[in-house]
């Protein structure tokens, strides 16, 4: 058992792997939802990406409904909506009537990037000139005012929404966005599964800075690793190549499937050192081997980072070795 028992929570993209589908990948995530659930989990959230050959979440809030459909305790949510992608009064709405239909088990992750290309972008209709910084506060603002009780001076009301107060976390890989969750008094999800470059320094303004709000009088703090656990330290590494060869085609600008797994070998043929050196920069934030391995190196990542909850990203090529792996770490927490 890990010495440090925090909660843990699954961070699904629903991949589209390599000789398989959409379909498969939806079913797939409902599939881990419902074990996910049985095993413990916290939280199951689904992140917002679009024009991804590999990505199956793209209807964000309609997946959340799916999953939380097909489950029955487990708490699920957005990891996050990009938010500048849309209407706060649309995403009121979506989520207002997940909360009613599912009431106490619905988040709302927050995020603030596009999550596409800038073609995608004009596509989803955001405004390409759009004044990011100053415009995202404002729409979390309005945000939070539709899911609130509302006033007589409300003219315009989220229905489902109004009252029903879905929690709201804000995501992010930069020190804005850990300024703007302290001072709201939100909870902050830190992306350091892809950007781990200020995940300390984040966290540190975070908590530094913090604005105890009524919901939320102490600051909370949920950090984002990738896990890959396996019956052996050999087998992990193997399985983790797919997530190394995604990340290497996002260096390159190739998209595509989550490509099949090649042993660490083929992978140093693959990639020139300087590339290496990238993709392992952007994973750094991941535990990889067997039990005993992925507890180590998990104890360090949560003794490095005080953070309260753990998100886990697990995308493997082989639905069985993904449910395999998320099974192994729910077993370290002696779920």
């Amino acid at each position: 058992m890990m010495r440090a028992v925090i909660p843990l929570s699954v961070l699904d993209l629903a991949p589209i792997v390599e000789g398989s589908d959409a379909a498969t990948a939806l079913r797939n995530s409902l599939d881990l939802a419902r074990l996910a659930e049985a095993w413990g989990y916290r939280r199951y959230w689904v992140a917002e990406h679009h024009n991804m050959d590999g990505v199956a979440s793209s209807a964000t809030a309609v997946l959340v409904g799916h999953i939380a459909g097909g489950t029955k305790t487990i708490r699920v949510g957005s990891g996050g909506v990009m938010l500048p992608n849309h209407a706060p009064l649309v995403v009121a709405e979506q989520f207002g009537t997940l909360a009613t239909l599912y009431p106490d088990r619905i988040d709302l992750g927050l995020g603030r990037a596009p999550g596409t290309d800038r073609l995608t972008m004009r596509a989803l209709r955001r405004h390409l000139a759009s004044d990011e910084e100053e415009g995202f506060p404002r729409d979390v603002l309005e945000l939070q005012a539709y899911l609130g009780d509302g006033g007589p001076d409300q003219p315009v009301r989220a229905i489902p929404g109004l009252g029903t107060h879905v929690p709201i976390w804000l995501l992010g890989s930069s020190l804005y966005s850990a300024q703007l969750a302290a001072h709201l008094g939100l909870p902050f999800a830190f992306a350091s599964h892809f950007a781990p470059d200020l995940l300390l320094q984040a966290l540190e303004v975070y908590r530094g800075t913090y604005r105890a709000s009524a919901r939320w009088p102490k600051p909370h703090a949920m950090v984002g690793v990738n896990v890959v656990a396996a019956e052996s330290d050999e087998e992990a590494a193997r399985l983790f190549t797919s997530i190394q060869q995604r990340f290497l085609g996002m260096q390159r600008g190739q998209r595509g499937p989550l490509p099949r797994p090649i042993s660490p070998a083929a992978m140093d043929a693959l990639w020139t050192p300087q590339e290496k050196a990238g993709v392992q920069r952007m994973l750094a934030a991941s535990a990889v081997g067997s039990p005993a391995t992925v507890q180590r190196q998990l104890e360090a990542i949560v003794e490095r980072t005080s953070a309260d909850e753990l998100i886990v990203a697990g995308a493997m090529h082989d639905h069985a070795a993904r449910l395999r792996s998320y099974e192994l770490l729910a077993a370290l927490q002696g779920s």
